[in-house]
């Protein structure tokens, strides 16, 4: 295995930990920084609105530059803002933190997975790119469970360092071992041939699903350490094993998805937000329920991620393989996340309560199934849309 892949995974793993690590933290953060708890939320919907800005934006102003030196600093951006959010003397700055993070997620993981199938031969191409994005998925698997134990035992600071820490080992990585040629300078012309994918209402009805299925899943994931807690009845040292459930839930879903959609996919992608439409409304009603809360949250997962493989795909393919769809689909995911967070962030100031989150998600996600149902419906041989 190229040692410059090794190095963007480890880039992978750092920016898992810095989009996720938060949702672990927020009672600490809103207690630290005397915010409500909705305040708290917005530092999750701020990330997620940065990182669908910089995907298109730096993704088209850095079209002309080499790859290696994009990543260089793509890398550099993360230790900054994970620095200025380890430091942060007041809710300001910390909010200055995690956007400063977040502008380099979408470009970094677009990018990076033309350079790491430039580090290998043309026949372990899609091998090479999955074990980049292992990074993400190790780091909701492990390293967020991780952080929000470190941030129980040491303070939630030190979860921030932690990743701080992590993102200079990437930056050693990308600077020593990924070649300074890995991949294919695009062409000036590039982002105006990429622009046309954008005319195809399949595209955009993708792109919508995505969002709104994001959004219902990440708007409830967002503010479960209070449902644990002030629901289900667990302690805060209880959220970081819950979280690693989630996690491998979410593992689960990926494999499944993935088959599932290669089998399938339009039925796949209508089964997997229909299911994650239940569990949350499930989850709602039974949430003081410590062990239908385990069992519910690992279904989040799994549900939650089914869909992802079968998405990126049919928006790219809808797309014609325009690597700026790619970074659009990172956008509307994000956009999405932010609606969520936002959404459920309000639920909870309105007074309805910590299982309010998941009755929002169940509702958003729900749209989501509406609008992948008129895509299918417009994809069919008669009545097919471009």
């Amino acid at each position: 295995m190229p040692r410059g892949l090794v190095a963007l995974a480890v880039g992978g793993f750092g920016i898992g930990l810095t989009e996720f690590l938060i949702a672990g933290l927020l009672p600490q953060v809103a207690s630290s920084f005397a915010v409500s708890e909705a305040a708290a939320g917005r530092l999750i919907s701020g990330y997620a609105l940065s990182v669908a800005v910089g995907a298109i934006a730096l993704t088209a102003a850095t079209a002309r530059l080499p790859r290696k030196q994009v990543l260089v600093g793509l890398v550099v951006l993360f230790v900054v803002g994970n620095l200025l959010s380890a430091i942060a003397p007041d809710y300001r700055l910390m909010m200055l933190g995690r956007i400063v993070a977040a502008l380099c997620h979408g470009s970094f993981f677009g990018i990076g997975s033309l350079v790491a199938r430039g580090l290998v031969a043309p026949e372990r191409k899609s091998r090479a790119v999955a074990v980049m994005f292992a990074g993400l998925t190790v780091a909701n698997v492990l390293g967020v469970p991780f952080g929000a134990l470190v941030g129980e035992r040491w303070g939630w600071r030190a979860a921030f360092w932690a990743v701080t820490a992590i993102g200079l080992v990437a930056l050693a990585g990308v600077v020593a071992f990924v070649p300074g040629r890995a991949g294919e300078t695009p062409r000036p012309t590039a982002l105006r041939a990429q622009a046309g994918a954008f005319r195809s209402a399949q595209v955009w009805l993708t792109l919508l699903a995505t969002a709104l299925g994001y959004g219902g899943m990440f708007g409830a994931f967002s503010y479960l350490a209070y449902t644990f807690t002030e629901v289900g009845g667990f302690s805060s040292a209880d959220v970081s094993w819950l979280l690693m459930v989630y996690g491998v839930g979410l593992v689960v879903g990926n494999l499944v998805g993935g088959r599932a959609a290669d089998h399938d996919r339009d039925r796949a992608l209508l089964l997997a937000p229909a299911g994650l439409t239940v569990t949350l409304a499930l989850f709602g009603l039974l949430a003081a329920d410590a062990l239908a809360s385990v069992v519910l949250v690992f279904l989040m997962g799994v549900f939650g991620f089914a869909g992802v493989p079968g998405l990126i795909t049919r928006v790219t393919d809808y797309a014609q393989g325009a690597a700026l769809a790619a970074s659009a689909n990172v956008s509307a995911s994000n956009l999405g996340n932010a609606l969520g967070a936002w959404a459920g962030g309000l639920a909870i100031t309105a007074g309805f309560g910590y299982t309010a989150p998941l009755y929002v998600g169940a509702g958003i996600v729900l749209a989501s199934v509406a609008v992948m149902g008129v895509a299918v419906h417009l994809a069919r041989p008669t009545g097919r849309v471009r």
